[in-house]
């Protein structure tokens, strides 16, 4: 097993240099109705992308998959999934939905023209993800830690993974036979929680893919073309070494890793509580 790697752009040269050092999928973000809203105070990346970024990076990928994140449904969902598939898009994502309505009207306008993941970011779509993973045609799911973390009023990203949503979650998805990824990661070594725990959480849990995070490569702090292509590609290369590493472990090593991310997840979940309530020390 190999993790399918993401990464999000809407820069020509990063895509290629992302795709010629191993990455998977390649993520042209449009979805920005109420995200400002929700995520606009945290230091989140809410990208500018445009419908013109689609037919423009599609024509530069050789082998890697275009998946294109809409907006959530509203009155124009029909128009724009045409209009995204029409331009390119291998895999059309659906973020912050609720219900199993919402999922069913999303496939619906897929129509089978390109692949479908739903993007798992709201309570209530754990609450009722028995019922929407009923419906046909859903080929993926993707757990976005961002935003349920702050659905459930968490202070930690990771929080959901270290307390069992993510894996209660991931569990009803294989049953189904549908495959699953969640997150994102910095490279092996950096994070707050280390992305190689990350990563071994991904193989326990039985996950197919990530996102690569800004933290693994922002590409707004790099304007040499080489210096970005050497980054890129020693960083899924550490990541892919850490994965042929991971085939080899048994259960005592992934139960401890599970450990460890609980125990470091809550630790920085009070952290940053403390920090919000003006607590030191």
């Amino acid at each position: 097993m190999a993790l399918n790697l993401l990464y999000i752009t809407n820069n020509l040269e990063i895509a290629k240099i992302a795709e010629d050092s191993g990455v998977d999928i390649l993520f042209v973000d449009l979805e920005i109705n109420g995200k400002v809203e929700r995520q606009g105070k945290y230091d989140t990346v809410i990208s500018r992308h445009s419908i013109e970024d689609i037919e423009k990076i599609k024509e530069s990928l050789t082998k890697a998959k275009l998946l294109v994140r809409i907006n959530p449904i509203f009155v124009g969902s029909k128009d724009e999934i045409e209009s995204v598939i029409q331009k390119g898009a291998d895999i059309v994502m659906l973020p912050y939905f609720k219900t199993k309505e919402e999922a069913n009207a999303f496939i619906s306008y897929v129509g089978g023209k390109a692949k479908t993941c739903l993007l798992c970011e709201t309570a209530e779509a754990v609450e009722y993800m028995d019922d929407i993973l009923d419906v046909e045609g859903i080929d993926s799911v993707y757990i976005g830690l961002n935003d349920l973390h702050l659905s459930y009023n968490m202070d930690f990203m990771f929080e959901p993974l270290a307390d069992g949503t993510v894996e209660r979650i991931c569990n009803k998805c294989k049953l189904k036979g549908i495959p699953y990824g969640f997150g994102g990661i910095s490279k092996p070594g950096n994070g707050d929680l280390p992305a190689e725990y990350i990563i071994g959480e991904h193989y326990r849990l039985g996950s197919s893919m990530v996102i690569l995070s800004r933290s693994f490569f922002d590409a707004t702090k790099i304007e040499d073309r080489k210096e970005a292509k050497e980054r890129f590609t020693k960083g899924v290369k550490e990541i892919r070494e850490l994965e042929d590493m991971l085939q080899d472990k048994d259960a005592l090593f992934f139960e401890e890793n599970r450990n460890f991310v609980y125990g470091k997840a809550m630790e920085i979940a009070a952290n940053n509580r403390n920090k919000n309530l003006g607590i030191t020390g």
